[in-house]
């Protein structure tokens, strides 16, 4: 999935206003006007599309998790952002996982929602270090039937 598309389907999902999502962008170091937000809405085929690069949705997930959730401890150890990193769905899932406080239990109810059942253990794998024997990649269609899911438990779709 590319990017544009997973920011589109989480504001459509949490139903985000413009000035919800520039809120967002702002808190995140993200300078974002809105004529680039909209440009960042739109679809690949459409007149003005801006590309969203994976520091911008990193970005925008984590200020998402820090207005859900509060800010972190001050005297817990604060991760260092790596802005060189490529973002993969494993890290979008667990970016969304955190900001909306979802247990396991929510998480295999929503795929299923998305019409995707997996069991616990894969699910569990999807959240492993990558060095981990157990890893499992998340595919592009596991994220979007999570967004899927996620669209119609919180919109009742």
């Amino acid at each position: 999935m590319i990017n544009n598309d997973i920011l589109r389907r989480i504001r459509y999902a949490l139903d985000l206003s413009d000035t919800k999502m520039l809120d967002l962008f702002k808190q995140a170091q993200q300078n974002i006007n809105h004529t680039e937000l909209k440009a960042l809405l739109k679809k690949e085929e459409e007149e003005g599309f801006i590309e969203c690069k994976d520091r911008q949705l990193s970005a925008f997930l984590d200020a998402l998790i820090v207005d859900r959730r509060g800010p972190r401890d001050p005297n817990a150890p604060q991760p260092k952002p790596n802005v060189y990193a490529l973002l993969t769905n494993n890290d979008i899932l667990k970016k969304l996982r955190i900001a909306l406080e979802l247990h396991e239990k929510e998480m295999l109810n929503v795929l299923a929602l998305g019409e995707m059942k997996i069991s616990s253990s894969e699910l569990n794998a999807l959240f492993r270090n990558k060095k981990h024997r157990h890893y499992k990649t998340c595919g592009d269609q596991l994220l979007r039937n999570f967004l899927n899911g996620l669209t119609k438990k919180l919109r009742n779709v």
